[in-house]
């Protein structure tokens, strides 16, 4: 018996997906001597020769919109952009407009070949609403299927910096647990023993603000070693050290009283903070095209910074 028709195809076309071949085989676009071909089953026969028919893509629903963009880096294939807080990535019930997906359809314009038939951006991987950092865009299908695989493999570099409530004991380890919908909240994500997916998520204190012996708050540097939703947020409150400013998650610090100007600005600081303090500073990846490692940084956003140089008011322990 020979090959089946669609991973034939799926190896003859490795920029597109096999369920982009499968869909392009229901629509009638594979053909066989002229004749239509929709069977993904059908056992390829030595000397047959197959056309594919690639539709031009179809313009995208969401609409562009002039929104402005730190962007890092941008060739045919992809695009990685700082994106700040308060941006949400893809339109969605109560975000219809106005999110990265529509800025990057105005940006690129014509430069987006393709994802699934539709001139739109690829996106892989998304961060929170009021996470900032970097984000790599898939501009075409091959780019697409390669950084999917990638993400789905964990082949990915991902760090990220996060001011928590207090500090850990151990200064550096590995938070293991299921992730999944809680089952008293379906908009949160919980720590589960017998459902959900596994997450790990790697840490390691880089600084403790206030007392040694009881540190006030502390900066991570924290790897995903998956990516779940909200899988570090969830992790570090798991672990009884919330982010500063989370209010899904978190939960409010009683400030000490302060007992100098630079104390009452920390707390201020830490105790009004408007989002969770977490930024994707490190983003890694194979390049689909170029077949090479390409690794990007991004700085803390102002907000972060400021909050930092506020908790060293407090005294600050490197570790």
């Amino acid at each position: 018996m020979g090959q089946r028709l669609d991973r034939f195809l799926a190896h003859a076309l490795p920029e597109l997906s096999r369920s982009r071949l499968q869909a392009l085989l229901a629509q009638g676009a594979v053909k066989q001597d002229g004749a239509t071909i929709g069977d993904a089953n059908r056992r390829v026969k030595p000397g047959e020769t197959y056309e594919v028919f690639i539709p031009p893509p179809s313009p995208a629903e969401p609409q562009p919109q002039a929104i402005p963009l730190t962007i890092v880096y941008e060739d045919d294939d992809l695009i990685v952009v700082d994106k700040p807080a308060g941006l949400v990535v893809h339109p969605a019930a109560g975000n219809p407009d106005g999110t990265l997906v529509n800025a990057l359809l105005a940006h690129c314009g014509t430069s987006l070949k393709g994802v699934g038939g539709v001139a739109r951006p690829g996106i892989v991987h998304r961060l929170d609403k009021d996470t900032s950092g970097l984000l790599v865009v898939a501009k075409n299908e091959r780019a697409m299927h390669s950084l999917a695989k990638q993400f789905a493999a964990h082949a990915t570099e991902r760090t990220y910096n996060a001011i928590v409530w207090g500090a850990p004991k151990k200064r550096e380890g590995m938070i293991e647990g299921n992730l999944g919908r809680s089952p008293f909240d379906r908009k949160r994500i919980a720590v589960l023993r017998e459902r959900g997916k596994p997450a790990r998520t790697h840490y390691r204190t880089l600084e403790r603000f206030g007392a040694d012996e009881r540190p006030f708050a502390s900066l991570l540097e924290c790897k995903l070693e998956t990516g779940r939703t909200h899988q570090i947020r969830v992790h570090l409150a798991h672990l009884g050290y919330p982010l500063v400013g989370d209010t899904t998650y978190g939960r409010a610090r009683n400030m000490p009283r302060a007992k100098s100007p630079a104390e009452e600005a920390a707390y201020a600081a830490a105790g009004n903070f408007p989002r969770q303090a977490l930024h994707a500073g490190v983003l890694g990846f194979h390049h689909p095209t170029l077949q090479k490692k390409m690794r990007f940084e991004a700085p803390w956003p102002a907000d972060i910074a400021n909050l930092v140089d506020a908790l060293r008011g407090l005294g600050s322990h490197k570790t």
